[in-house]
């Protein structure tokens, strides 16, 4: 018997971030949307776990020993309930690796829904999301999904209602960008000013609930861009190639290196992803839309 269960991508339409906490942490205001890009995490009962494989894009470039997540969510939920984590994972990748989109946080939501299934623990809901927390501060929402504000670190999850569709495309650039090393240069860069307290966009958030895709792209901010530029300039560059090519708003999704592009329709999703795409700006596009549910067992 095996448990298979999908996963989308999210990307951060706000990300409001504070001065660094005495536990070097950052209080966040991070407005959360899932999107349809999906892992799926297959677990199978295997002795001696747990075992991490993985397939699909960069799919070498994804950790396959404790430090993944997927299976520090199995060991979790194994140490709650008192058994032995004696699971195989089988990560089939296509959210981009260390692309600011939470990839790594899917998996391991993914992971402890599918082994909570597998195992049949009866965990409640607030339980799973409580271990999520435990494990990162993205893990929550990857198992909520739709639409939310985190604040805390991210881990505190208000859902929020959404009224529509909106379409994106994502170009992924070459490499990966250390979410730690993003922090680190955003207190580098704001050292010395007084960073505002982190709160969610009044009209970001109306936005989404009229689903009106031009009030959203006027609101849209990621505070740790200017950071993510910083390390990597390159893509201050792609961000300008869509926006030229019609998007109606540009920025880093989370920590980057992947920048994110909201646009009016899905057709003009695609011509501007054929415009990336030969702009030699980036590695690769996709086209895809949100808000989508969040882990579910397949």
């Amino acid at each position: 018997m095996s448990v298979t269960v999908r996963v989308p991508a999210k990307v951060n339409v706000q990300l409001a971030v504070g001065a660094a906490r005495p536990d070097g942490f950052h209080d966040l205001a991070n407005v959360f949307l899932a999107v349809g890009l999906y892992d799926e995490v297959t677990a199978t009962p295997s002795p001696g776990g747990p075992r991490v494989t993985c397939s699909g894009p960069d799919a070498d470039q994804v950790p396959l020993d404790r430090t993944n997540l997927a299976a520090r969510a199995a060991e979790a939920l194994a140490a709650r309930y008192g058994r032995t984590p004696d699971v195989h994972l089988h990560i089939a990748k296509d959210i981009p690796v260390a692309g600011g989109m939470a990839g790594g946080s899917a998996d391991g939501a993914a992971a402890l829904l599918a082994c909570d299934a597998l195992w049949q623990t009866g965990a409640s809901r607030p339980e799973l999301l409580e271990i999520c927390a435990e494990l990162g501060s993205d893990v929550p929402f990857s198992m909520v999904g739709g639409a939310a504000l985190g604040t805390g670190r991210g881990e505190m999850l208000t859902e929020l209602e959404v009224g529509g569709t909106f379409h994106w495309v994502f170009a992924l650039a070459d490499g990966g960008l250390s979410t730690p090393a993003v922090f680190r240069e955003f207190d580098r860069l704001t050292e010395g000013t007084d960073v505002p307290e982190p709160v969610a966009s009044p009209e970001l958030l109306t936005a989404l609930a009229k689903g009106d895709a031009h009030a959203l792209a006027a609101t849209l901010v990621n505070d740790l861009q200017p950071a993510a530029l910083s390390l990597r300039p390159s893509l201050a560059d792609t961000l300008a190639a869509g926006t030229a090519a019609g998007a109606l708003a540009a920025l880093v999704s989370g920590s980057g290196p992947t920048t994110a592009f909201l646009c009016e329709s899905a057709a003009a999703a695609e011509k501007v992803a054929e415009t990336l795409s030969a702009s030699g700006t980036c590695r690769s596009v996709r086209v895809t839309a949100g808000p989508v549910p969040g882990a579910t067992v397949l």
